[in-house]
């Protein structure tokens, strides 16, 4: 049996070698696990890597802003099952994870069984979700418009957004990506239709309703 193929996205090292273990007990030889510290290195292996099965996705990672990183994996890997984890266990924000296209949510306070009980269900084809859903409350039209528009950006213009959302002038962030400023002012165009904005502070605070903070 060939297998699994998991990525664990986080971009703390304690919890990430958390994971590990809880995996590799829970599902013995049958996974191969990497490992991504930022948006952009599990970018990186999405593109160039093998055929994955599940990625596992901190909600506060860097390089996104809280579900923005979920989104943009929706809108370019619609078949890659995604399961957020966070420290944030309240229920609107698992109801977001799942409005959004997650597969599950797994609170960090869980237990080594509970991970593997929520990977495997995952991996069979199924959902996972903490008990506490069912109280949760729905996501905003505003909220789920700015969801769609994320979702239809390629890797490279989000990069650029999420640098645009930091403050960064074009010149600067074509140092950052060794690219003209020319092509930057064309991602910037095509950001700003793509999103259905005009100017780089209603991107900022589009982008910003993605924040791990949910608002009704």
């Amino acid at each position: 049996m060939a297998a699994y193929e998991i990525i664990i996205a986080d971009d703390h090292p304690l919890f990430r070698s958390a994971l590990q273990q809880a995996l590799t007990l829970g599902l013995s030889d049958n996974v191969h696990l990497v490992e991504a510290a930022s948006i952009a290195e599990l970018e990186t292996l999405l593109e160039h890597g093998a055929e994955w099965d599940l990625v596992l996705l901190d909600l506060n990672m860097p390089g996104a802003y809280g579900f923005s990183g979920l989104v943009l994996l929706r809108g370019q890997y619609p078949q890659l099952p995604v399961v957020m984890i966070s420290a944030q266990e309240d229920a609107s924000v698992v109801a977001r994870a799942r409005e959004f296209g997650a597969s599950g949510f797994i609170p960090k306070s869980s237990s080594l069984e509970a991970i593997q009980e929520a990977v495997r269900a995952v991996l069979d084809g199924d959902v996972w979700w903490p008990s506490n859903i069912e109280d949760a409350s729905h996501v905003s039209a505003e909220a789920k418009a700015a969801s769609a528009g994320l979702a239809s950006l390629t890797p490279q213009q989000f990069r650029v957004l999420t640098m645009v959302c930091d403050g960064l002038l074009n010149k600067q962030i074509a140092y950052e990506l060794s690219v003209s400023e020319a092509t930057i002012k064309a991602h910037v165009t095509a950001i700003f239709r793509k999103l259905g904005v005009r100017t780089r502070t209603q991107a900022a605070l589009l982008l910003q309703q993605m924040g791990s903070i949910p608002t009704n």
